[in-house]
């Protein structure tokens, strides 16, 4: 499921490492906890640390958590703490799932802003403890929305190869695995990526979709059908009518009606759908903490493996990657070369023109957003 190994210093995790969980309280928190035991991702000998606040219900909710994690897993859990405070935060791998999210239920509508403005003092409080009492050497995991904003922050604070943002990730098995429905096949069979933003400003890289099983002439052959005679330029656009269009057909929010809209998602093209089922979901009431979780748990797994992975994720960006003829500087989704010390290098590859096009357009988006909430 995850993307070509480039290179490998091991086979595996040779000593314990630990996971410290912001937020762990939280829908999406408990998810990636549950999670990081149930696939046993960290040994008996490490360490699983839940933060909370001490000043808040999440403080008490931890400990909680805590026993009850360790009635369902004792077999196999690894030692399991909590802390409450920001400097008492210590792992190797730090995932940050703090904070506001995304409301859920028919007719909410996501407000980035404001989202950006209470999210951003607890990416702040947070970055600038770790900087000042961590190891120097962990790997922070951004979960909590904007994405983007919290991988600037914590970048800046941290450095920017230590800090990597799961959003672009998670689009990227949503993507697989719309195309791998389409084609009666199973996601492992499909390669590929989404760069840009998390949600509505994310980039289908149509481009670096393999199928498994495919010569090169029957790949050319199934993606010219799934994706038909469109650009990525208008895809913004595309997202937009189609999230206006299920809103009419769900707007009585029975049942009936949401089922409906469900199936209408169905007859549309892949990279559309990976964009839309998650925002029907959270009309529907339901949340994706299940997807988050195992898209956030691929990426923990991968760092604490020992070898170079290639997944997507956003990043801060140096210079790494040329858009419209000029060094890309900013955040950005793009795939990258993942391991323990955190992200190395950018793997884009050559981009047809309008991919190149909606990543410039998406990240000059996104700088400007990030501009106005830190101002």
């Amino acid at each position: 499921m995850l993307g070509d190994i480039r290179s490998s210093s091991c086979t595996g995790s040779v000593v314990a490492m630990d996971v410290a969980v912001l937020g762990a309280t939280g829908d999406v928190g408990r998810a990636i906890c549950a999670e990081l035991i149930q696939r046993r991702v960290l040994r008996s000998s490490s360490r699983l640390q839940l933060v909370g606040r001490a000043d808040g219900p999440s403080g008490r909710a931890a400990h909680g958590l805590r026993v009850d994690l360790i009635d369902a897993h004792d077999e196999h859990a690894p030692l399991i703490d909590v802390a409450v405070s920001p400097a008492d935060v210590v792992a190797d791998v730090i995932v940050v799932a703090a904070g506001r999210t995304i409301p859920t239920g028919v007719g909410q509508v996501v407000d980035r802003d404001a989202l950006a403005l209470a999210n951003r003092a607890v990416f702040e409080e947070y970055a600038d403890a770790i900087a000042a009492t961590g190891s120097g050497h962990e790997v922070v995991i951004v979960v909590s929305n904007p994405v983007e904003l919290g991988v600037s922050i914590f970048a800046r604070r941290l450095g920017r190869h230590r800090v990597i943002g799961m959003g672009a990730w998670l689009d990227t098995l949503r993507f697989r695995r719309e195309i791998a429905a389409s084609l009666g096949i199973r996601r492992q069979r499909i390669s590929g990526f989404v760069g840009g933003q998390h949600g509505d400003g994310a980039v289908p890289l149509w481009s670096s979709v393999r199928i498994r099983g495919l010569d090169v002439d029957e790949r050319i052959e199934s993606l010219a059908n799934l994706r038909g005679e469109r650009s990525l330029v208008a895809f913004g656009e595309e997202v937009a009518a189609a999230k206006a269009e299920l809103g009419a057909i769900s707007a009585t929010a029975d049942a009936a009606s949401l089922a409906a809209a469900f199936q209408r998602i169905d007859g549309w093209r892949p990279d559309v759908q990976a964009v839309v089922r998650p925002y029907l979901t959270h009309q529907s009431g339901a949340k994706t903490a299940y997807g988050t979780a195992g898209a956030t748990v691929d990426l923990v797994d991968t760092v604490l493996d020992g070898r170079d992975i290639v997944v997507a994720g956003q990043v801060a960006l140096d210079g790494e990657i040329v858009l419209a003829g000029d060094p890309w500087r900013g955040t950005l989704g793009v795939p990258v070369v993942l391991g323990p010390d955190g992200w190395t290098h950018v793997l884009l590859g050559d981009l047809a023109p309008d991919e190149e096009t909606r990543l410039s357009v998406v990240g000059a988006q996104i700088d400007a957003a990030i501009a106005r909430w830190t101002a």
